[in-house]
């Protein structure tokens, strides 16, 4: 059955008009000013209504394994938040749990296929190098994965040394894969802990307090410099410190191929937030900064030296010996309160999947700080394009997937843990009032979301293989 969307102001990377969409199967037929109705289409009047690409979020951790529990929300559950707020399509990472990548893929396919609510990718960690290792990278473009991720931080557990990025960097540059960094320096990271414990600090702002932003601004300098010399593009992950966006505003000025990803919570939250009596609830890596960092990450979301905005979704229950009750059963998994007495022991992670485009439509549009069409670029073209989903995903054209949001820009709510759909016990945006809230969802032409009621199933979601990356 097609379905028409009439009337609705069609918002894209580059263009605001007005138009009709009409999806036949899974795909957008046509754009334009007027298309009739015809008998036994399903026709949503959105006059008054936005209708932008659904949501791409390259940045996910659902089921992740961490500190003797995991991350509460899977790739139902997860997804399903996502939907809700405006996502159609996520990239998750593979953990390199096994000997073999093919072998580390086949376990993130098991733990992903049947569940998955909406369309879905794969990053995959290089936490461990060796010839094997670099023989099999290039063969994860078999499986539709063209993007690695490697650490400067986490000693002994996922970091590579200088040596092993600029080898997996080489690679990535000649099988056309883009390599992701997560940059903090896990020496004086792993300094200060062992510091901080001995002098018996253990609340959770010494979670930041150990892991301090110029550690943070070497890192990824360290990376811009590996990457120029192997040249290879790199892509930074979760960017969060005044100085971070101001290597990658130097090092893009001078035409090296980087680029940057932030999150909503790096525009909001500082340490402050750690030292409130519910402080692990903000504990993430990398960590809340300062005020001033807030500012610099926002400049460079405005000025365009971030290219997208994505979430580091991982969330933990805060309270995770009380059960909350999730499509009508109880459930509680271990959580933030592993760490009550031991900052290091707080599971590293935060929701966000199904609040990233509201909030940003909010605090971002609403008060004149970005375009509606720097929003679409930041939030689904341009992930879609860095990781070569695009012109799939990402876009309203004809010949794309026809995933599509449909906001109504005058509705409030106030938003927090009853709003957002995330399978655990809290918010990062209690009680914020928003103005712009997603309405219907459709995922493929299949409408999953319509106001409060949910219509996807687990096991729709579908594995986009990606072909390439593109450096923006």
């Amino acid at each position: 059955m097609a379905t028409l969307i009439k009337s609705g102001m069609i918002i894209t990377a580059s263009e605001t008009y007005t138009a009709d969409v009409l999806v036949e199967g899974e795909k957008i037929a046509a754009i334009a000013a007027h298309i009739p109705e015809m008998d036994g289409m399903q026709v949503i009047d959105a006059a008054g209504k936005l209708v932008m690409p659904g949501g791409v979020d390259v940045h996910t951790h659902f089921e992740l394994p961490m500190f003797g529990t995991v991350s509460s929300d899977d790739h139902y559950t997860g997804h399903k938040a996502a939907a809700f707020g405006g996502t159609t399509t996520t990239i998750d990472f593979i953990s390199q749990d096994f000997d073999h990548l093919p072998d580390c893929v086949a376990a993130w396919h098991k733990k992903a296929n049947d569940k998955a609510a909406i369309d879905y990718g794969f990053h995959m960690n290089i936490s461990r190098f060796n010839p094997e290792i670099a023989g099999e990278i290039p063969d994860l473009r078999k499986e539709g994965i063209t993007s690695l991720k490697v650490f400067t931080a986490y000693n002994n557990r996922l970091r590579l040394d200088d040596g092993g990025i600029f080898k997996v960097m080489r690679i990535a540059r000649d099988n056309g894969m883009l390599v992701m960094a997560h940059a903090e320096n896990g020496d004086v990271i792993d300094v200060l802990i062992e510091e901080a414990l001995a002098a018996g600090h253990t609340t959770p702002e010494w979670h930041a307090l150990t892991r301090p932003a110029w550690g943070e601004v070497e890192a990824s300098f360290r990376v811009i410099m590996l990457a120029a010399q192997a040249e290879a593009p790199v892509y930074i992950v979760h960017m969060n410190a005044k100085g971070e966006a101001e290597n990658l505003r130097r090092a893009r000025a001078q035409g090296l191929p980087v680029m940057g990803e932030t999150c909503p919570q790096y525009m909001f939250f500082t340490i402050k937030h750690l030292r409130q009596p519910d402080g692990a609830k903000w504990i993430c890596s990398p960590p809340m900064r300062s005020e001033e960092d807030n500012d610099g990450i926002w400049k460079a979301v405005e000025d365009g030296t971030i290219q997208v905005m994505a979430t580091d979704h991982c969330p933990f229950f805060f309270d995770g010996m009380r059960a909350i009750t999730y499509e009508g059963q109880p459930i509680a998994i271990p959580g933030k309160e592993l760490g009550r007495d031991d900052f290091t022991k707080i599971p590293n992670g935060l929701p966000g999947v199904g609040d990233r485009l509201m909030i940003l439509w909010t605090t971002g549009v609403g008060s004149g700080r970005i375009s509606p069409n720097r929003f679409v670029e930041m939030t689904s073209t341009n992930p879609a394009k860095i990781f070569g989903m695009y012109p799939q995903k990402g876009t309203l054209l004809p010949g794309s997937d026809a995933d599509i949001a449909i906001w109504d820009p005058k509705k409030e709510i106030q938003y927090g843990v009853a709003t957002a759909q995330h399978r655990t016990d809290y918010n990062l945006y209690e009680g914020w009032k928003l103005r712009g809230v997603v309405e219907k969802v459709l995922l493929r032409g299949k409408l999953i979301v319509d106001g409060s009621t949910w219509l996807g199933k687990r096991g729709e979601g579908r594995f986009i293989k990606r072909s390439g990356v593109t450096v923006l």
